[in-house]
């Protein structure tokens, strides 16, 4: 959600010009907005609209406006959000949401957020450790473990806190953590916070892992290794096997994080481990959210039992945040035993998605390096070009979002399509004839 790596440079680069400056700023120096002699601060540091991430969004909306394009961000949604969805009071087949195997409005899933909540309450009211800690965050825990085939998970209230406390909690100064260089923006931020050195490396690259391990491994005591399952920009996947046997011969730890793979991928929807038939303790670290698959919201980890129990009494995302309220436990535990019961929504999402992928490439559409599972971006190289023709299509009845400059770069922008295990062949068949219409004027 996901804002990748590179993706990340103008931010980054921010960053580090930020802690350049004031590095390097001599002693006795006034600060930057202090006025000789008053002692006063120019307003350009005082003002939320001098902030330069408000003037940066200023600029853009206004080049929209001289462009003639419409925001295409933040559109209400008038109920349930999957195939299809309600938007300004009329019904558009939908592109834009997480909702892969349809669980979301799912009666049975709904119910199990009404039986949640008529049990006990809206609010468990405090962290787990001190009095939130309710039957049905173990059961949830407990069902996560066993997909996993691994012995422990721990839940946490929100998938994006998920990566950055247990990146931040788990790694330190004197650690290295190794990532893709299209990781997301949690797992960025968790790399910040922990103090460890950070470096990436080139998109599904293993080669390039590799040669920076040869080098630096030595000089780090733990070194944490992080990739995608499933890249949410893209919708491509990374060679499991050849990541676990470097990070087996360079002694480091393998994170994956599964948020768009888990009910995705393998004939079960178990993830990127059982798309390549992978024992789930080669990977150390497993990470997912609720709020894709499971229908729900907040994120996990999964993996040894002397990891979780680490994570569940010192990361501070855990350990200071109020439990996750039963209602939305609830609808992921049963969306999770649902998916174990019918795997013929699994089948049907990967069907249609290849279905959008074969079609779409066959009209000429650039798909990038997706694998047709799930999500599949058409790549259009021109942000404004991107945002008009997301415009045109909903104006035609199909919510698609534009990614544009700086979220990827300018060649880059794209129309990402995320598929539901609900679209049909027809869905798939007037959107991209739309499409090639509206890209031929």
């Amino acid at each position: 959600m996901s804002q990748q790596g590179p993706r990340h440079d103008l931010k980054r680069q921010l960053l580090d010009g930020a802690r350049s400056r004031k590095r390097s700023r001599p002693a006795g120096e006034p600060q930057p907005g202090a006025t000789a002699g008053q002692g006063r601060v120019s307003e350009r540091f005082t003002r939320f609209d001098a902030h330069p991430g408000y003037q940066q969004l200023t600029l853009m909306r206004d080049a929209a406006k001289r462009l003639g394009l419409v925001d295409p961000f933040f559109r209400c949604h008038q109920g349930n959000a999957g195939a299809t969805s309600r938007i300004d009071d009329r019904e558009v087949i939908n592109f834009a949401s997480y909702n892969y195997l349809g669980f979301s409005g799912d009666p049975r899933v709904n119910q199990a957020a009404i039986d949640a909540v008529q049990h006990y309450g809206s609010s468990v009211s405090a962290s787990r450790i001190v009095s939130g800690e309710r039957p049905i965050h173990g059961e949830l825990e407990s069902a996560i473990a066993e997909a996993y085939d691994v012995e422990a998970a721990v839940a946490f209230v929100s998938g994006h806190a998920t990566n950055v406390s247990t990146l931040g909690y788990l790694l330190g100064p004197g650690d290295l953590i190794l990532h893709d260089e299209y990781i997301h923006n949690s797992a960025l931020v968790g790399a910040q916070l922990s103090g460890a050195r950070r470096m990436s490396f080139p998109h599904n690259d293993a080669d390039a892992l590799d040669d920076l391990l040869r080098r630096h491994r030595p000089q780090f005591e733990r070194v944490l290794i992080v990739i995608e399952g499933l890249y949410s920009m893209d919708g491509d996947l990374p060679d499991l096997p050849r990541f676990v046997d470097i990070k087996q011969r360079h002694q480091s730890w393998l994170m994956v994080d599964e948020a768009h793979s888990f009910g995705v991928l393998g004939e079960h929807g178990l993830g990127l481990r059982e798309h390549f038939d992978m024992p789930a303790n080669s990977v150390d670290i497993w990470m997912g959210t609720m709020s894709k698959t499971l229908a729900g919201c907040g994120g996990y980890i999964a993996g040894c039992q002397a990891l979780v129990d680490t994570l569940r009494h010192l990361a501070p995302g855990f350990l200071y945040s109020v439990g996750m309220p039963a209602q939305v436990a609830g609808p992921s535990l049963k969306a999770l035993e649902l998916m174990h019961q019918e795997p013929q929504r699994v089948h049907r999402l990967q069907a249609i998605s290849r279905y959008f992928l074969e079609q779409a490439r066959q009209m000429g559409l650039d798909t990038g390096e997706s694998i047709g599972a799930a999500v599949v971006p058409v790549i259009i190289g021109s942000s404004a070009r991107a945002a008009g023709l997301s415009h045109s299509l909903f104006e035609r009845g199909i919510n698609v979002q534009p990614i544009l400059h700086p979220a990827v770069p300018e060649q880059s922008a794209r129309l990402r399509f995320f598929l539901s295990c609900e679209h049909t062949e027809a869905q798939v068949d007037q959107t991209l004839a739309a499409l090639e219409e509206e890209l031929a004027r």
